[in-house]
């Protein structure tokens, strides 16, 4: 998969690529490569062997992207491709009503709708692919597509806003 990644205020187009099993990595950035095999301690915490040398790695995530703790020093390294699409995230894990976002990190393959488009609860609006599958996510209630905040190939992760509807409101 192909990343453009922004570190402090400097951003890398990034390449990664599995080797022999999911636990190897190569990275490829700009004109190094490097090999890593990771193994994850727990959600935040990682033990990688880069290119032969050992480290630990913790990470947290947070609104604006996330924050990787190594040999003593911390990087934000957000996504480029993420940051004109990232909403404020909600409190809790629910989602608004007229928002769609995705159940977990994945990659848009899909747009099924436009904006201006109404929508009946249930229609497929967007598919999105992870690990080999692929989920459509559907809409949560009828309305008119608002605002579509994504595009094909783009990678999204849960709390990010796709779609947003606005809900039909009946007369009395």
């Amino acid at each position: 998969m192909k990343y453009r990644l922004k570190i402090a205020e400097e951003t890398f187009d990034v390449d990664v690529s599995n080797l022999d099993s999911e636990q190897d990595l190569r990275f490829t950035i700009g004109e190094k490569e490097y090999n890593v095999r990771y193994q994850a301690i727990s959600d935040n915490y990682f033990h990688l062997i880069m290119n032969g040398k050992a480290t630990e790695v913790f990470v947290a995530r947070g609104e604006q992207g996330k924050h990787i703790f190594v040999n003593g020093r911390t990087f934000l390294v957000q996504d480029e491709d993420q940051l004109p699409i990232r909403r404020a995230r909600r409190r809790g894990l629910a989602e608004t009503p007229g928002e769609v976002t995705p159940p977990m990190p994945s990659v848009v393959v899909r747009i099924l709708v436009e904006e201006g488009d109404c929508v009946k609860r249930g229609q497929g609006l967007i598919v999105v692919s992870a690990m080999k599958m692929q989920t459509t996510l559907r809409a949560p209630s009828d309305g008119r597509v608002k605002k579509i905040n994504t595009s094909i190939d783009a990678k999204v992760a849960p709390g990010d806003i796709l779609v947003e509807i606005e809900e039909e409101v009946e007369n009395e």
